[in-house]
């Protein structure tokens, strides 16, 4: 059994990142690929498809708007860099939601959930002999009016600012207007760790700590007291690896 996939996003590369992580899956078929929802309203009238990644703001009509016009929606998986949509899409009973930038680890999680659903039993599981795409090292994220692509292995900490977060690198700093909650759901949990509610560091990139602080790139960070315990028990456990 295969699973027949449609993507409809208008950025190529967001489009470039989800085909890089269906790869990895040997169920799953890219059936169509449309750049807005007219297309892929159009597209589901010739095609079968069991599963649409979804954006929602696309120009012409939302992906929101398209999904409510149809009479028999396959499942769905919004895609996105807006989460004031959330709520209208888990009422349009998407299977998930996921904020862009979309890390590998995230959307794990929502295929996990497509293979959970009653109708998927029998697809095949992730094909773990095929390599995962190097798309899992990056993140992008929205800068002014650019989308930046940014190493993973380059981030020393980030830290919100409210509405906005501040991702540090070596030798750049960006500011994008997004949580730091969702931010931290697209980043390695085994690579970083949360130290507080204004900061997530680096664990490679950790000089020393200290019982309420800790040195990235000699900038000291403090531990936030609702987070001390863990932050210690994780710490020790790196320290004595």
């Amino acid at each position: 059994m295969r699973l027949r996939v449609l993507i409809v996003d208008d950025e190529p590369h967001a489009i470039s990142v989800l085909e890089n992580y269906l790869a990895n899956f040997a169920g799953m078929e890219i059936v169509g690929r449309c750049s807005n929802a007219i297309q892929a309203f159009q597209l589901l009238q010739q095609k079968g498809v069991d599963l649409m990644f979804l954006d929602i703001e696309m120009p012409g009509m939302k992906g929101t708007e398209m999904l409510k016009s149809l009479k028999h929606p396959p499942k769905v998986i919004f895609t996105t860099a807006y989460s004031e949509y959330a709520l209208e899409g888990f009422e349009l009973n998407a299977v998930d939601y996921l904020l862009k930038p979309i890390s590998l680890e995230r959307f794990l999680r929502a295929i996990d959930k497509i293979y959970q659903l009653p109708a998927a039993k029998g697809l095949p599981q992730l094909t773990h002999e095929a390599p995962v795409s190097d798309a899992a090292s990056y993140i992008y994220l929205k800068v002014d009016r650019r989308t930046v692509k940014i190493n993973i292995a380059d981030i020393l900490w980030i830290e919100s600012l409210r509405d906005y977060v501040k991702v540090v690198v070596a030798d750049q700093v960006y500011i994008s207007r997004q949580k730091i909650s969702l931010l931290e759901e697209m980043l390695p949990e085994h690579k970083f760790v949360r130290i507080h509610r204004s900061f997530i560091v680096a664990v490679a990139k950790i000089n020393s700590f200290y019982s309420f602080s800790i040195d990235v790139g000699g900038h000291e960070l403090p531990i936030g007291r609702n987070y001390k315990l863990e932050v210690q028990k994780k710490l020790k456990q790196l320290a004595t690896t």
